[in-house]
């Protein structure tokens, strides 16, 4: 990783899409799925889907501020889910799937509101972003098996059906704020 890493913490329905997202960026070092935003410590994956954590699934995106910075994580991050749909994404219903950015900082709280106010100015979006945004307490690192889910197998039909559009969009959308093919799967 760069010497001076920032952290960023995104929810945007299920981590295996988000991850798979954040993972095609450029200055995006290291990605990992997780939890947080609710009240119980140390959850698992079946607590969280129960619904009765508050927890949602989150991403933290370590990256390299002077390779990307955070208002191109948040421009990536809006594009690649419904930021309208309450509790929703999808056919993924449940709080654990809501629209959320959790904040390091006062500096990211204040440019992911006004990076908010700047869609509902422009009119980007039909209904009301209904993203939460609030400080991060604790992030808990979702079970192994979460890992690099779309990288093992690119060929489930859940990779196929739901991420791979995501991805397909925001390489016609972002295409300069991403890796390289061999970057992305680890070959040089």
């Amino acid at each position: 990783m760069a010497k001076n890493t920032q952290t960023a913490y995104f929810g945007a329905g299920c981590f295996w899409c988000t991850e798979a997202a954040f993972q095609q960026l450029k200055g995006a070092a290291k990605v990992t799925p997780g939890y947080a935003g609710g009240r119980m410590p140390n959850p698992t994956y079946e607590h969280v889907c129960s619904g009765q954590t508050g927890h949602a699934e989150i991403v933290e995106v370590n990256f390299d501020p002077e390779t990307i910075g955070y208002k191109d994580l948040l421009s990536v991050f809006f594009t690649i889910h419904d930021p309208t749909t309450l509790n929703r994404q999808g056919a993924d219903r449940g709080t654990q799937y809501r629209s959320i950015i959790l904040y390091s900082d006062e500096r990211q709280k204040k440019e992911a509101e006004n990076f908010i106010k700047k869609l509902e100015k422009e009119g980007i979006y039909q209904a009301k972003i209904v993203t939460e945004i609030k400080p991060l307490e604790k992030f808990y690192e979702a079970e192994d098996y979460h890992h690099d889910y779309y990288k093992k197998d690119p060929t489930k039909s859940y990779c196929q059906i739901v991420i791979n559009p995501k991805l397909a969009k925001l390489k016609e959308k972002y295409s300069e704020l991403l890796k390289s093919e061999s970057e992305i799967s680890g070959k040089k």
